[in-house]
């Protein structure tokens, strides 16, 4: 099972294992990972899932599509690898993912 590593803004990380064809976002509520709120339950209706992609893992999680990209206009200090957590499915190329949680959610 691929390992995902999520890094809150104070510096706690928090390793799961994540079952394929899950979300990111799932995985940090199943583990209640802080500062992910998850509102719209992974719909891409929000942007409390904002993540920031290590930049070695960019390539491997690929780009927004066009919705996730208007979700983001309204994230907080969005930066060039941010994506909506709920938008990421797990796969074994993902295995070892970093991820940076924002210092606060929209």
């Amino acid at each position: 099972m691929p390992k995902i590593t999520y890094i809150t803004a104070d510096g706690a990380e928090t390793v799961v294992d994540a079952p394929i064809g899950s979300t990111v976002m799932e995985n940090a509520i199943k583990n209640m990972v802080p500062g992910i709120e998850a509102e719209c339950g992974g719909a891409c209706a929000c942007a409390t899932c904002h993540v920031y992609v290590d930049g070695a893992w960019a390539a491997a999680t690929g780009s927004p599509e066009a919705m996730e990209e208007d979700m983001l206009d309204f994230a907080y200090d969005v930066q060039p690898t941010s994506r909506l957590s709920c938008q990421i499915k797990v796969s074994d190329a993902l295995d070892g993912l970093v991820v940076r949680i924002p210092e606060r959610q929209a």
